[in-house]
């Protein structure tokens, strides 16, 4: 390593945010990357630990203490490279990846793990600043034409890898813009959509077609789509959400959370939308304590929410791991996003019983403590309280893809709704249907950006393999 005591010198830095009074008056990000000196200093603390477990920790085992290395000896330029190596889209995982390899590193054993995404995040950002992002054009062409269905993270980067390899690709995403789940999931205050837009521009004159407003199983016929391109993968989001069935759930004002959250995103593009959902001046509250109820409290404090509330079904959990019960492995323990910091009320092991409503609209909702045992819920007796409520959110989760694409071509599913595909052996990636692959959350359920990207890469390989007998793509 560039300085071997370096662990012991340096203590882990964070990135520096905006004060909230600034952020959140406008939808950009916030959060500003290191500066070279302070990259340096972070890249100093990965030590030589023999074994880097941050390499499996990460799902798709970027090779991170050489590109830490590297940029302690600032060279950014080969760190870069060996970053691309393994990641087609670090702009994207350096924002909004939770950093399992983070969780997993050594020196988090019994200190504070090397600043992983910090890192990443400053590395893919000098890259663009300084033109080191170039199309990577194959000049022998296959003849070969694949389709991929989805344009989210798992779908761009099949194509890209495809594109690479000589094939003619092009995408197909249903919305009006590319970038699926990345584009209208995401609040543009914790990625903005610039980030997509530069690598679609490198990805066109890399040879990929992009596609909008086609909507495979409605107004794009799947038979079509197998009989016209040589492969077909699906690699669309898990965009299916889990219901709240409870009484008062028809009452105007509640809302699944990719209704009130993408709408704001379309606003923020450009877009006219006469009838969103807003949560100014509005008692907020969202259920469900992941990362999509954090973004719809972040987009309620930057509507200017009158209260926000957020509810969580599952028990508060420890402020720090134990970390010889759990290293290196993803560990339980509170979370708190730069939402929270923003201004919102945590509460944990409720559930909502009612919501209640006057003259069609909700106004508020019953809910009750539970405490779980032996993994069983159990509603606490005497515990029921009631609290205003002008827009509840639903923020609990995705249950499957999109069944009307997977229905469309016909393929086999899971018992969970996905699209059944394995990814090993000679059948990797492929689905009951010829032709037809399936990677990302469409294949293996809701999951993070970074899985997605591993999945596409994979994906990508494997249908290489299938059309050319070979592939010399990375897996």
């Amino acid at each position: 390593m560039g300085k071997v005591t370096g662990f012991m010198e340096f203590e882990r830095l964070s990135e520096a945010n905006l004060p909230v009074q600034d952020r959140v008056k406008n939808y950009k990000e916030f959060v500003l990357h290191l500066t070279d000196d302070q990259a340096k200093q972070q890249g100093a603390r990965c030590m030589d630990c023999g074994i880097p477990f941050c390499t499996t920790g990460c799902p798709i085992n970027n090779i991170i203490p050489d590109w830490n290395d590297l940029v302690y000896n600032q060279d950014w330029h080969s760190a870069i490279d060996v970053l691309h190596s393994t990641n087609n889209f670090p702009e994207f995982t350096g924002r909004i990846c939770p950093a399992p390899c983070e969780a997993a590193c050594t020196l988090n054993i019994n200190n504070d793990a090397v600043g992983i995404k910090s890192i990443e995040h400053a590395i893919i950002d000098k890259a663009w600043e300084n033109d080191w992002v170039t199309p990577q054009i194959n000049p022998t062409k296959t003849g070969k034409k694949i389709a991929v269905v989805g344009s989210g993270p798992a779908g761009l980067a099949a194509a890209q890898q495809l594109a690479r390899a000589g094939h003619a690709v092009t995408v197909l995403e249903k919305n009006d813009r590319i970038g699926g789940l990345l584009r209208y999931g995401i609040p543009d205050f914790k990625m903005e959509k610039s980030h997509i837009d530069r690598r679609m521009a490198q990805m066109e004159a890399e040879g990929v077609t992009f596609k909008v407003n086609q909507y495979v199983g409605e107004n794009v016929n799947a038979d079509d789509v197998v009989n016209q391109y040589d492969a077909v993968i699906l690699a669309g989001g898990a965009e299916h959400p889990r219901d709240l069935p409870v009484p008062g759930r028809e009452l105007d004002g509640v809302h699944f959370a990719m209704d009130f959250l993408t709408p704001q995103n379309k606003v923020v593009a450009g877009d006219t939308i006469p009838d969103r959902i807003m949560a100014t001046n509005k008692h907020v509250v969202v259920i469900g304590g992941g990362d999509t109820g954090s973004d719809c409290v972040g987009t309620s404090n930057r509507h200017g929410a009158l209260s926000i509330s957020q509810f969580e079904l599952m028990p508060q959990p420890p402020e720090k791991e134990n970390k010889e019960l759990v290293w290196p492995n993803w560990p339980l323990k509170l979370r708190t996003s730069s939402s929270h910091e923003e201004g919102a009320n945590r509460d944990w092991s409720v559930t909502t019983k009612e919501l209640i409503g006057e003259n069609g609209k909700v106004v508020g909702l019953k809910a009750a403590r539970v405490e779980w045992k032996d993994g069983k819920m159990a509603e606490v007796p005497g515990s029921e309280f009631i609290m205003k409520a002008d827009l509840v959110l639903l923020a609990m989760g995705f249950v499957s893809p999109l069944q009307k694409v997977l229905d469309a071509f016909g393929v086999e599913k899971d018992n969970r709704g996905n699209a059944k595909a394995a990814t090993e052996g000679d059948s990797s990636y492929k689905t009951s249907k010829a032709k037809v692959f399936a990677a990302g959350d469409m294949r293996r359920g809701q999951s993070l950006v970074v899985w997605a990207i591993r999945e596409g890469r994979q994906a990508a390989r494997a249908v290489d393999e299938f059309l050319m007998g070979a592939s010399a793509l990375p897996r």
